[in-house]
């Protein structure tokens, strides 16, 4: 019987951990709780792997598990889409933007946007202190930092997820406290702790948010010239 781990020993010939292009599928497909991942495998003519998909249950949302693939074909997606999903159900599928036009040809996507992968450059980054950035890890001991004012959170930086080589990080300012650089503050105090402890940061955007995209450029992080595929995705019956 194959288990799990004989499929991510499978897996690792398909994507390169040490690429940030590969970091957000690489955590689903190797690292994400075995108990809570679900992995398809596609294997071409010669019983050569060429493909996966990888369901993932997260705490985020209890709903929409989280689908991350490869696939070198049209063919191959459609096979992987019918294997792995449930048909009308809705997941959130990250593909590569080279997979957009099999995904929306088999799937119904809706809130569906391009992805611009950032990576830190350690050469760039400035590290600085703001006496109101406190730590406030996260309930899971995950690094979090925040400023407060009247009684709540106004900016906060933590992480979407973690591998032994990246994390993928998040920062929200409310409406009322922008234009302070508090985002920059705590953004800085996570990049440094998240460097300490030798992890590369990486910041995911939208490629229309030029505010967030000018907020990561200004911490230090660069574009790494990958884009992604995300959406709300639906397999039909």
């Amino acid at each position: 019987m194959t288990t799990i781990a004989d499929q991510r020993q499978i897996l690792r010939r398909l994507l390169d951990e040490r690429s940030p292009v590969d970091a957000f599928t690489a955590y689903y497909a190797l690292h994400h709780d075995p108990k809570r991942t679900s992995i398809f495998l596609h294997y071409d003519e010669r019983r050569q792997p060429d493909g996966f998909l990888v369901r993932a249950q997260t705490g985020l949302d209890l709903f929409r598990p989280v689908v991350v693939m490869r696939a070198l074909n049209d063919g191959a997606a459609l096979e992987l889409f019918r294997a792995g999903l449930s048909p009308n159900r809705p997941y959130y599928l990250v593909a590569p933007m080279a997979l957009a036009q099999a995904v929306n040809r088999h799937l119904t996507m809706s809130d569906a946007e391009n992805l611009c992968v950032y990576q830190l450059d350690p050469a760039r980054f400035i590290p600085q202190i703001n006496v109101l950035v406190v730590s406030n890890p996260a309930p899971d001991g995950a690094p979090r930092f925040e400023i407060a004012a009247n009684g709540s959170a106004q900016a906060a930086a933590g992480i979407n997820w973690r591998s032994p080589r990246f994390a993928e990080v998040y920062v929200y300012t409310e409406p009322a406290a922008r234009m302070r650089g508090w985002g920059k503050a705590v953004i800085t105090a996570l990049v440094s702790e998240l460097l300490k402890n030798s992890v590369r940061p990486l910041y995911v955007v939208n490629e229309q948010n030029t505010a967030s995209i000018n907020l990561a450029a200004s911490v230090g992080f660069v574009d790494t010239h990958a884009r992604e595929y995300a959406g709300q995705a639906v397999l039909s019956q």
